[in-house]
């Protein structure tokens, strides 16, 4: 699909910028729309750089339309879901730019490709074969149409549209394409597990009052940004989901950590006035997922304030899923007392937990820069004061 000229205009330009680009060269090119297509593949090469790191030094690759490429899965949490995965026959339903079956086929014997918009089915298909992933094939229609004539799979994967037909964004179950709530039953009957990525948006304990048969919930997040919620759905699950909380990051052996609401639910965590030598800030998917009094009794913590989500102890925790940091001094809202916890800084890192003002108040008040290696912890300790605490990041 790339003529030997284009691939070599692709590869001297890959650095530059778009805008200029186009500018530049449009005049050189008689067919504007074979140069919009040119200059679509560096944009998306460019924008796939570190999101899909193995698949950038390809000059075979086709890219498509930005807005897909917003939209697909990372080569991190693309790998993290075809670690969860294995088996005889896999299908995604949603199959889009490919991304998610193209980590997730190798696991499988047989894969199927299923995408209704024939231009995206094109490029992956293309791509596919670029990839040696000889054992997918793809099928070019809708994917419920699909499923209604499918054979039976170990696995079903979807990533449903979290678009309107206006192109608005929605975080709801039931505003997505296509709508689980309609085929979730279906869906089991034609498989063994379901797995289904949903918006880091979404709130984990109202999507479990809509979908039946959840096994395991796994909130991934990467370099301690919540990126997916994925629900494993699965017709021999019996009581409640494990939640399975994971914060990918490169070169990086990833620990999950694993509960259940219950364990959360029935956890006595102590509430503490007093700040310790060590405060940590669990990563986002804990967060995200709630385990909030948990945290504080599996990592032996005490809690600053039950809606203060940091903890703090006198000896070092070294294996805390989150970021540790030394804490220097600590102070009140008082004005003399913050003047002399800032002297010498004009700039630090600030971080509001359960705390009456933004971040962006809070800087202006304080009249700091953004940056370096100094972190402030704006929080509410137990018997309801509001502090700043001042804190050096441990090195991992």
């Amino acid at each position: 699909m790339l003529s030997p000229e284009n691939k070599q205009f692709i590869k001297e330009h890959l650095d530059d910028d778009i805008r200029l680009l186009a500018l530049q060269f449009a005049s050189n090119f008689r067919n504007k729309s074979d140069f919009s297509f040119i200059i679509n593949q560096i944009a998306g090469r460019q924008q796939i750089k570190n999101k899909i790191p193995s698949w950038y030094p390809s000059d075979d690759l086709i890219y498509p339309s930005r807005l897909s490429l917003e939209q697909c899965s990372s080569e991190a949490t693309a790998c993290y879901k075809a670690s969860l995965l294995s088996g005889d026959r896999f299908t995604d339903l949603t199959g889009g730019w490919g991304v998610d079956t193209a980590f997730i086929a190798p696991r499988f014997r047989y894969a199927n490709y299923v995408e209704k918009q024939t231009g995206l089915a094109q490029i992956a298909s293309h791509n596919f074969t670029v990839l040696g992933l000889e054992n997918i094939s793809v099928h070019t229609t809708d994917g419920i149409d699909y499923l209604r004539k499918m054979n039976f799979a170990d696995c079903i994967y979807l990533d449903p549209a979290r678009r309107s037909a206006s192109g608005k964004k929605v975080t709801l179950i039931e505003d997505c394409e296509p709508d689980l709530t309609k085929i979730q039953d279906f869906l089991l009957e034609k498989a063994y597990r379901v797995l289904i990525k949903l918006s880091p948006m979404l709130d984990i304990r109202s999507a479990l009052k809509i979908l039946r048969y959840v096994q395991v919930i796994h909130v991934v997040s990467y370099e301690n940004e919540c990126k997916e919620l994925l629900f494993e759905l699965n017709k021999k699950t019996k009581g409640e989901p494990l939640i399975t909380c994971i914060n990918l990051k490169q070169k990086s052996e990833f620990q999950p950590l694993t509960f259940n609401f219950q364990e959360e639910k029935k956890t006595n965590v102590i509430y503490t006035n007093t700040i310790g030598d060590y405060l940590y800030e669990p990563h986002a998917s804990i967060l995200k997922a709630g385990f909030y009094k948990g945290t504080a009794s599996r990592f032996h913590l005490t809690k600053l304030h039950p809606g203060s989500h940091l903890y703090t102890s006198s000896k070092l925790t070294p294996h805390f899923p989150g970021r540790i940091f030394r804490v220097e001094t600590i102070s009140s809202l008082n004005k003399k007392e913050i003047k002399e916890m800032l002297s010498g800084i004009d700039r630090a890192n600030i971080s509001i937990r359960n705390f009456p003002l933004s971040v962006a108040e809070l800087r202006k008040k304080l009249k700091l820069k953004e940056g370096g290696n100094i972190y402030l912890f704006a929080t509410t300790l137990a018997d309801g004061q509001h502090i700043i605490i001042k804190a050096l990041k441990k090195e991992e």
